[in-house]
């Protein structure tokens, strides 16, 4: 087995993915390291063992249930309790307070799912670890990426209100339950279609790359750089991405109102963020069809998102960020290599737990 590598230091400052900052004197520290850390916002945590298996290892996996239950649960909590506000005040939260709730209900899923699989990679290990340890957040880096997750975390709900929220509209009686799981199919795979697109023409146009290149800096990605990128980028990913696939549901005649908006979103952040974790499971991005798209080949698992990292640069692969359908249109999915079928381990599912993970000896 092949020792762990460590980030060499970049000939150019400005594109190294070095991260020592967390062992470095804290005196030294800006108010943009100690959020992190008051935050609790890692990846891994220091001087804690992380799991190496062999490639070749069989690799557990991760039910479609368990996050089906980890999204509904998270999504449905903060519509409950807005549903009960309503019910019992007579009242619905002014546009603002609704823009503030809703991004505080975002943080919490967020922190709730890197907190989750922050211990899984405690327990499971990470994708190619046999030869290399997870990129942290780069020295160079630490206000860039923190305030990337910020305006990704403070820009979608605002988006989202701007443009569905009614004052005069509560959960229960907003909500088409008819057409939400169709939303919820679809909204993901329409997304991922234009991602799709987008993403393969900043690989493969010169004068577009030069804006997708910083995301490509981290070849073994953590949670954290999701979407550490230059800030042409992040504004698309945040807001054109979403704004594109939300005006292509309502010309589809789907009602796309605030609340189904909010739970769609919450199925894309979990995929983006479980797609830049690394995790040594098998686990398939959520959708109500991922059965479906197994039965094509089609379903995007971790793996395939950590690839595209790993080997990818200016020439890549494995476009898509929500399903492999349009990578599987078009040609451009790559072979596995630890996920391949034979190496799966079925026959010990691994939860995804709802409040907490049980490290295993």
């Amino acid at each position: 087995m092949s020792a762990i590598t460590v980030n060499p230091v970049h000939p150019n400052p400005k594109d190294s993915i070095r991260s020592t900052w967390r062992r470095q004197d804290r005196s030294q520290w800006s108010i943009y390291h100690w959020i992190y850390e008051w935050g609790d916002l890692h990846a891994v945590d220091l001087d804690r063992k992380v799991p190496v298996f062999a490639k070749n290892d069989k690799i557990p996996y991760i039910p479609d249930w368990y996050l089906q239950r980890f999204i509904i649960f998270y999504s449905a909590l903060p519509l409950v309790v807005h549903q009960l506000f309503t019910h019992f005040s007579g009242m619905n939260f002014h546009p603002v307070v609704a823009y503030i709730y809703y991004y505080l209900a975002g943080r919490f899923f967020l922190s709730r799912e890197i907190l989750t699989m922050r211990e899984l990679g405690h327990t499971y290990g990470f994708l190619d670890g046999d030869k290399h340890e997870r990129d942290g957040v780069p020295d160079v880096g630490v206000k860039k990426a923190l305030l990337s997750i910020m305006m990704a975390a403070m820009g979608r709900p605002l988006m989202t209100v701007l443009l569905t929220y009614n004052a005069n509209e509560a959960p229960l009686s907003s909500i088409n339950w008819k057409s939400l799981p169709i939303e919820a199919i679809l909204y993901g795979i329409v997304l991922d279609f234009w991602f799709y697109w987008y993403h393969r023409i900043m690989h493969e146009v010169n004068g577009l790359w030069k804006y997708h290149r910083t995301h490509h800096l981290t070849k073994h990605p953590n949670p954290l750089l999701t979407i550490y990128a230059d800030h042409e980028q992040e504004l698309f990913d945040i807001w054109g991405i979403p704004l594109m696939t939300f005006f292509s549901m309502k010309f589809m005649g789907l009602p796309m109102g605030f609340y189904e908006w909010i739970i769609c979103q919450n199925y894309v952040v979990f995929s983006e963020i479980a797609g830049h974790s690394g995790l040594r499971l098998h686990a398939a991005t959520p959708n109500l069809t991922t059965w479906l798209m197994r039965m094509f080949n089609a379903e995007l698992v971790i793996e395939d998102h950590d690839m595209h990292h790993r080997r990818g640069w200016k020439n890549s692969f494995n476009y898509g960020k929500q399903t492999r359908i349009w990578d599987r249109i078009f040609g451009t999915c790559a072979t596995r290599i630890e996920s391949v079928k034979e190496n799966v381990d079925y026959s010990h599912p691994v939860p995804f737990p709802l409040f907490g993970v049980k490290v295993r000896a």
